[in-house]
Order: C-alpha cells, then sequence, then structure tokens
C-alpha cells in the first residue's frame, strides 16, 4: 500500500517502501507541519546518496547537521534533530540489526510489546509511539495483537486523530482540523 502523507510522490514512495524512513518521518514530525517532517527522509536519502541505518549512524555530526540545514532545510531545528535522527540510527543499526521493521515483526509482539519498544527509541515519548503504533496497524497492515488498544485512541477505525489516518488531501484536511479544534478545547480548559 502507497502511503500518501506528504504530497510528493518520491518521498511518499521511499516511506511506503522503507521501514527506517517512516520510522524517521514519524521521528522528526515535531514543530513542523506533517508534510514536511514526513518528507524529510527522502531529503536526507537525496543529500547523501544512502538511507542506511548504519550510514546515519556514523555519518560525521557536524556534516549531518549540514545535511539538514541546506535549503530547504530538513527540520527547523537542525542541530538538535539531526542528532536524534543519529541517536534512531544507531538503535537500529545495533539493536535491530538494522532493520526497522524488526520493532514491530521481530518475535511476533502484540501491541503492547511494539509500543513498549517504541517508546524505547529516542524522541518517542507515549504519543509518538501511539500514533506510530496506529499508523503501522491502519496503513502498514501490521495486525498484532491488541495493536488498536496499544494505539489508543489514534487507532480507533474511522478517527482523524493524526498521520496515521492520512489517505488523501481530504483526510489530511480532516485530520488538521480535528487538531485544531482540539487546541481550541485545551485553550478553554
Amino acid at each position: 500500500m502507497t502511503l500518501n502523507i506528504t504530497g510528493d510522490a518520491a518521498a511518499d514512495a521511499l516511506l511506503s517502501d522503507d521501514p527506517f524512513a517512516l520510522l524517521l518521518g514519524m521521528l522528526l514530525d515535531q514543530q513542523i507541519a506533517m508534510e514536511t517532517a514526513f518528507v524529510g527522509p527522502a531529503k536526507i536519502r537525496d543529500r547523501i546518496g544512502n538511507f542506511d541505518p548504519a550510514t546515519i549512524a556514523g555519518y560525521d555530526a557536524d556534516a549531518f547537521v549540514e545535511v539538514f540545514r541546506e535549503t530547504p532545510a530538513v527540520h527547523r531545528f537542525p542541530g538538535s534533530m539531526a542528532g536524534r535522527v543519529q541517536e534512531v540510527a544507531r538503535v537500529i543499526a545495533s539493536e535491530w540489526n538494522g532493520d526497522a521493521s524488526a520493532i514491530w515483526t521481530s518475535g511476533s509482539p502484540d501491541g503492547a510489546e511494539i509500543l513498549r519498544r517504541l517508546k524505547a527509541l529516542p524522541g518517542f515519548g507515549e504519543q509518538k509511539a501511539r500514533i506510530f503504533l496506529a499508523l503501522l496497524g491502519k496503513r502498514r497492515g501490521v495486525t498484532a495483537a491488541g495493536w488498536r488498544e496499544a494505539s489508543a485512541p489514534y487507532g480507533e477505525e474511522g478517527s482523524y486523530r493524526s498521520v496515521a489516518d492520512i489517505v488523501d488531501p481530504e483526510s489530511l484536511t480532516r485530520v488538521r482540523e480535528t487538531k485544531r479544534a482540539a487546541k481550541a478545547a485545551a485553550k478553554k480548559t
């Protein structure tokens, strides 16, 4: 299934084909537009010519920050996010044998275990891990027992809460409306 998150066919193809790219897109999705975040892995690949976790982990840290700063920037916070991407790449290279999908496939984990594994990654707190688990279940065919419960409320069928619910421009608009309404409600309390 091809993801339609960014509006950029090449970036969406990378996200669809490479679990590590999808994981990094989720990592980058903070304090910038969702589409910009998820196009980040394609920018990184295009700029360094490779998208292997070990290569990214071993890339010179200062040079990697420059990769993030190049126009158009990968992220508005190039120093901290380049470092975080390298941290995640190191974990994937060393603990998951370079295979990001092993987080949700190795040992046939249930939803709660996948959530625990995601939360162990640098930069993946409770909410980001739940959203990513919902994305795996709704858009990548992960059928681990209890994935909807572990990703709640983002795994809820028919919801428009997060990137996990985006399949086209209309659903993107609905997700944005839901987020705006939630922020407005939070300001009232």
